[in-house]
């Protein structure tokens, strides 16, 4: 008789501490100017520790942080702004993004036949608290796999420098959709990758089960306001509650 028992995900020891991690951040949709100041100084000091902020001391706030797809994330830990991420929500109708902006002639092509990206980038960390739980990147990240989710579409992309490539890949598999191109601006060649949400999605959820979340964190992350009809509100993570419905 053939076993047709369903084998459900079980957390490492590196997924258990991720999520005990997770018990203590909350995620806040940056809206104000408060806010998004407070963004552009861990942008500015996360530059500068690994020597990339601008000489000029330049506020690190550029135009696609106002462009209408543009979802902009704070992580808090004990109430301190920890890290952040921004992803576009790309679309034939919407194509403000990095990927299209440094890749028109791959992404446009794309966006004519109707697909659809995620695309993140901006992903910043407080230097200190990054020593301390190496752990952050991951659960910055957990944004990535929600705004896929939320807005089911077909790709979620990375625009990363060659060095970032086996830490991308090993997460979300991301795979190459073009040769690299060297950008005068970075200094080093610029990689554009992409997963595909159908293929990969659950396999991430299965390997990293502090990557899922419910229904309504994701809805609270991302959806309009006028949808919610309330002001935005500090959204804690659902990963424990949707790994525990699995199993």
């Amino acid at each position: 008789m053939l076993d047709r028992t369903v084998e459900k995900p079980v957390a490492s020891r590196f997924g258990a501490n991720v999520m005990r991690f997770l018990n203590n951040i909350e995620y806040r949709r940056i809206e104000s100017t408060e806010d998004l100041e407070d963004i552009a100084r861990i942008r500015y000091r996360a530059m500068s520790s690994v020597g990339l902020a601008p000489p000029d001391g330049t506020i690190l706030i550029d135009d696609l942080d106002f462009k209408p797809n543009a979802h902009i994330l704070g992580i808090y830990f004990d109430e301190r702004l920890v890290s952040t991420l921004r992803i576009h929500h790309v679309t034939s109708s919407e194509r403000d993004s990095v990927a299209v902006a440094h890749f028109p002639d791959v992404m446009n092509p794309l966006l004519d036949a109707g697909h659809t990206f995620i695309d993140p980038v901006r992903f910043a960390a407080d230097p200190a608290i990054m020593r301390e739980y190496p752990m952050l990147p991951y659960l910055t990240l957990r944004i990535v796999t929600m705004a896929t989710d939320y807005f089911q579409t077909d790709y979620c992309l990375s625009v990363i420098k060659p060095n970032h490539r086996a830490f991308y890949k090993r997460i979300f598999n991301f795979k190459p959709m073009v040769e690299p191109r060297y950008f005068p601006k970075y200094g080093s060649n610029i990689e554009l990758h992409w997963s595909d949400r159908i293929a990969d999605l659950q396999n991430i959820y299965d390997r990293f089960p502090f990557f899922n979340s419910k229904p309504i964190e994701r809805r609270l992350m991302f959806a309009p306001q006028a949808q919610l009809g309330m002001p935005s509100l500090t959204v804690r993570p659902t990963a424990q509650y949707a790994f525990e419905r699995l199993n």
